[in-house]
């Protein structure tokens, strides 16, 4: 059963709000001083407070509430205040609002009214210390994988984020090949790095190719080396990726670009572990750990018969799927702080144009930005002008008309508040209803 502190110094005050709380079955504690209220805090635990703008009969100027008010923000500062005030003290109210408490209502007060403004904040207050049971094991969960595994510096705040590095720290301890899939710019070779450094082999070199780069009569060479003469050019013996990447892992990038001719060579040496150089005639046997990346759709390329099925089921032990970054959202503010350069800040425009920017090119998109913008800052804040950022094609994130807050801006906007709901909806230019209007309506639960 909830419950509620009426701070006033009228007891008709308390007893008529005590019957009212009664028939909503909501439990009443009562306090006559902003002294005693603020025992009753340290003693009970409260879900919403209620509190007169004057103790004493011959003050009228409000001083006492407003006092009482940020003593309880200092103390307490999720808990929900809604003040009781007359006429005369609606100004201060509304300062206090925008200050962060929850509501005002004037005396004599609509007891519905009243009831309907309750009945919203007990149930944020629910909404609210379920998110910071949720943060709270977050942050559990976060400060577990730091302590570990390697993250090599790996940076992310999204539940997205933390679910795809969590897999990527436990397919390490095996030796199974591993397929990671995702759009470009999206981090894959980070991935690759924290699957190698959390495994048997990390003590062993890491080696990245990137397929796609290579032209397609050097893909045998580049695989599995070459002896002098194999090829026009070939002076003296070239080493292979493969013999580099001996006792360590080889990361093979953009495999879905590999010709047919180099897919059947890397077939046999996964299954066999053993390859001859080009040229040559002496067999090699290796020890590596695979890890291959894409962001193509290789069912497509199998269906289309560029891609052979049996490789890409050698290839895929696990798969580690990297959503873009626009389906991680609370990983955008903390990357772009990470790319600025120390004493460069971003500005508040700033953060609500990144979160509202689709990025299509994904981390690698965001990096330039930063660096970009770093560069045209003429001080150390980051605005929005400095961003330059061009709409890109298709919805923004969270996609809403072009004057309404998606919910990436809303949840950003209460996160930089600490949850307050008022100074939140001010910084949005919206009337705290319609905040929470939206809240229901996009699912967000209340901080």
């Amino acid at each position: 059963m909830p419950t509620i502190l009426v701070i006033d110094d009228n007891p008709s005050v308390a007893t008529a709000l005590d019957v009212l709380f009664s028939l909503h079955d909501i439990d009443t504690l009562r306090a006559e001083s902003p002294q005693a209220g603020l025992e009753q805090l340290r003693r009970h635990d409260v879900d919403l407070v209620i509190q007169d703008m004057n103790f004493h009969a011959d003050t009228t100027s409000g001083e006492e509430g407003i006092a009482l008010f940020h003593e309880i923000r200092v103390q307490y500062p999720d808990l929900p205040v809604i003040l009781l005030t007359a006429w005369t003290h609606l100004e201060s109210a509304i300062d206090l609002v925008r200050a962060g408490a929850a509501d005002y209502l004037a005396k004599p007060w609509d007891d519905p009214k009243l009831m309907a403004t309750v009945n919203n904040l007990l149930e944020l207050a629910d909404a609210r210390r379920e998110l910071s049971r949720e943060r709270a094991g977050e942050r559990q969960r976060r400060a577990a994988l730091l302590r570990d595994h390697d993250l090599r510096g790996l940076v992310f705040d999204d539940p997205a984020s933390e679910a795809t590095v969590s897999l990527a720290c436990q397919v390490a301890r095996s030796d199974i090949p591993v397929l990671i899939t995702g759009p470009n710019g999206a981090g894959k070779e980070k991935y690759a790095e924290i699957v190698h450094a959390n495994s048997n082999v990390r003590n062993g070199p890491f080696v990245a190719l990137n397929c796609g780069a290579l032209p397609a009569d050097l893909v045998e060479a580049e695989l599995f080396g070459a002896e002098p003469g194999a090829y026009t050019g070939a002076s003296k013996a070239r080493e292979g990726k493969f013999e580099a990447a001996d006792g360590g892992t080889l990361f093979l990038d953009e495999i879905g670009t590999l010709p047919l001719a180099g897919q059947v060579k890397l077939l046999r040496v996964l299954e066999t572990g053993r390859f001859e150089r080009l040229g040559g005639n002496r067999e090699r046997s290796v020890k590596v750990r695979i890890v291959s990346a894409t962001n193509a759709d290789l069912a497509v390329l199998i269906a289309e018969g560029r891609f052979r099925e049996d490789l890409f089921y050698r290839l895929n032990g696990i798969e580690l799927r990297l959503p873009p970054l626009s389906a991680r959202p609370r990983d955008i503010l903390p990357l772009a702080r990470h790319f600025l350069p120390h004493g460069k800040r971003l500005g508040e425009d700033a953060e609500r144009t990144l979160l509202r920017h689709a990025w299509p090119g994904n981390v690698r998109e965001l990096r330039n930005t930063m660096q970009r913008a770093a560069l045209l800052a003429r001080g150390d804040r980051i605005s929005a002008t400095d961003l330059a950022l061009q709409p890109a094609p298709g919805p923004s994130i969270g996609a809403a008309a072009s004057d309404e807050p998606d919910r990436a801006a809303i949840e950003a906007a209460l996160e930089r508040h600490g949850g307050v709901l008022a100074q939140a909806a001010n910084e949005l230019g919206l009337s705290r209803q319609a905040l929470y209007r939206r809240l229901d309506r996009l699912g967000i639960r209340r901080d």
